[in-house]
């Protein structure tokens, strides 16, 4: 019996690509780079905002102080695109008898700002951010941790996410997976317990 749903944030509840691919390009021109092709910016997401600066930059290049600078780029325009995937609110919904949480590598505060300019925050008592613990996701800690949280055991919840970091943070946790293909991320070859093509899809699968 499924019990609690976790989710990823974006490109798993709110699609954020555009946002988060020109606060990329606002970095790297602000530091003297040309843009880069927006699949490109977008492959780097999912890891945490430490590895996406990292990855944005030449190699080399970055500096501890550019993750606050990029951080305040992004802030400047969480919303200015990002919107909760079609669908997404009726599945809340349906689903408000059961434990919901986020468990993202998105910095806390910004997953909570991006939640509540979506008019998603009221559906979700947990947020777990990239910065919320001594480890992120693909560690299956922000998992374990959400799931005592929750007073949830692993076998009644359900991890959703499009990134091959959800993916091993479940498989890890012993939790059962769906991996969104409709997202940005990336597998990585990693099994999941169910694909899903849209939220559409989501919804035939837990109606």
């Amino acid at each position: 019996m499924i019990r609690a749903f976790l989710f990823d944030l974006d490109g798993t509840l709110v699609d954020s690509a555009r946002d988060l691919a020109e606060s990329v390009n606002r970095l790297r021109e602000e530091l003297g780079f040309t843009p880069l092709p927006a699949a490109t910016a977008l492959s780097y997401v999912g890891d945490g905002a430490t590895r996406l600066v990292q990855r944005a930059l030449p190699e080399g290049v970055y500096r501890p102080e550019h993750l606050p600078l990029f951080l305040r780029l992004y802030r400047a325009h969480l919303l200015d695109h990002s919107r909760c995937y079609p669908g997404i609110v009726d599945f809340l919904e349906r689903h408000r008898d059961k434990k919901l949480a986020v468990v993202s590598n998105k910095p806390h505060h910004l997953a909570v700002e991006l939640l509540r300019g979506t008019g998603l925050l009221d559906y979700f008592p947990l947020i777990l951010g990239g910065d919320s613990l001594t480890q992120k996701k693909p560690h299956p800690l922000p998992v374990t941790t959400a799931l005592s949280a929750l007073g949830i055991e692993a076998d009644a919840a359900i991890m959703v996410g499009d990134h091959y970091t959800d993916l091993a943070a479940a498989e890890a946790a012993g939790v059962r997976s769906v991996f969104c293909t409709y997202g940005f991320g990336d597998r990585r070859g990693l099994p999941s317990t169910w694909d899903v093509h849209s939220v559409s899809e989501l919804q035939l699968l837990f109606p």
